[in-house]
């Protein structure tokens, strides 16, 4: 059986330190998965290596059975797999019209602004209505005109999310998007990831916010020290001895 988003033994090795370790798990197809684990579990390596910001030193990433692993990160944003940051990665001086449009061309050139300089009339008005159908899924529309650095905490990982949704992708790759969240922008953080599920994407989530996480997910995949710890659902997951361990032994660390 061919899985949607395979991670088959990846290992990353950064001179004698082995980051991640032999890991395997699976995404399937229209899911908010997981991935968690206590500081310096690899979590972040591995988005890296899944979203072609680093080589695997050994393993494979697979997207619909093709091996994805090694390819650039544009080239893997052309197959549909796009991340955005744990800081954000919006151009602060452009509107936030500008941050979509720039969206809609990340996966087919590395430099984006040669990209939008020779875009012909055509290009534009395409881009233009994908980079407005973005701002309008994330209710950000009303603010297309606003400069993204004017823009409070909130809209701007909104606007970063629209940035990736712009680009059509299949699966997003979220990391940390909760962090410096108060409780109700991560409450509509939480309803934006479930609209853009509904809509048929694929999200694969690193955060520590594990009351966010419990809510969210429908698989949940516990690393620790680079290696495959667990993987269930929510409740799974709170309750299972190795990960409430991991968490230093207390399973008010991973309710």
């Amino acid at each position: 059986m061919t899985h949607f988003l395979e991670v088959r033994d990846l290992t990353m090795r950064f001179g004698g330190l082995v980051a991640v370790d032999r890991l395997s798990f699976t995404v399937e197809h229209g899911t908010i998965h997981g991935l968690i684990g206590p500081n310096g579990a690899g979590k972040t390596t591995t988005f890296n290596m899944i979203s072609g910001f680093y080589k695997p030193t050994e393993g494979a990433v697979l997207l619909r059975g093709e091996d994805i692993s090694g390819l650039k990160m544009h080239e893997v944003a052309r197959r549909g797999v796009v991340r955005t940051f744990q800081h954000s990665t919006l151009f602060a001086e452009l509107t936030v019209l500008e941050n979509a449009l720039v969206g809609t061309h990340m996966p087919f050139r590395p430099n984006i602004f040669a990209a939008i300089v020779g875009w012909d009339k055509e290009d534009r008005r395409g881009a233009q209505a994908r980079a407005m159908e973005a701002l309008e899924f994330f209710n950000l529309d009303g603010l297309a005109q606003e400069i993204a650095g004017d823009l409070s905490h909130g809209h701007q990982r909104a606007l970063g999310m629209a940035v990736a949704f712009a680009s059509h992708p299949d699966v997003i790759l979220l990391d940390e998007p909760f962090t410096g969240m108060n409780p109700e922008e991560t409450r509509q953080m939480m309803g934006l990831m479930r609209r853009l599920r509904d809509d048929g994407i694929t999200i694969l989530i690193v955060e520590h916010d594990m009351q966010a996480i419990m809510g969210l997910c429908d698989t949940i995949t516990c690393m620790s020290f680079g290696k495959f710890l667990a993987e269930g659902g929510p409740r799974e997951i709170r309750n299972h001895p190795a990960v409430i361990e991991a968490y230093l032994g207390g399973a008010r660390h991973v309710a």
